[in-house]
């Protein structure tokens, strides 16, 4: 049976913590930035943690 491959771009969005937590960055920080409010995009640069039920959906795909 082949090796399983790894999902090379969870690589880049993802990361594991030293707890084993998920975090990525956030998404709307690209364009139409104008209409936002300073604290939403300040807020927005700060890595979140992944919701606990897609959890062990990434780490599958950043190992293998």
């Amino acid at each position: 049976m082949p090796k399983q491959k790894s999902n090379r771009a969870a690589k880049k969005r993802f990361r594991l913590t030293g707890t084993g937590k998920v975090r990525s960055n956030h998404s709307c920080k690209r364009h139409i930035l104008t209409k936002k409010t300073r604290k939403r995009k300040r807020a927005l640069r700060r890595a979140d943690i992944i919701h606990p039920v897609d959890e062990a959906r990434v780490k599958k795909m950043i190992s293998a």
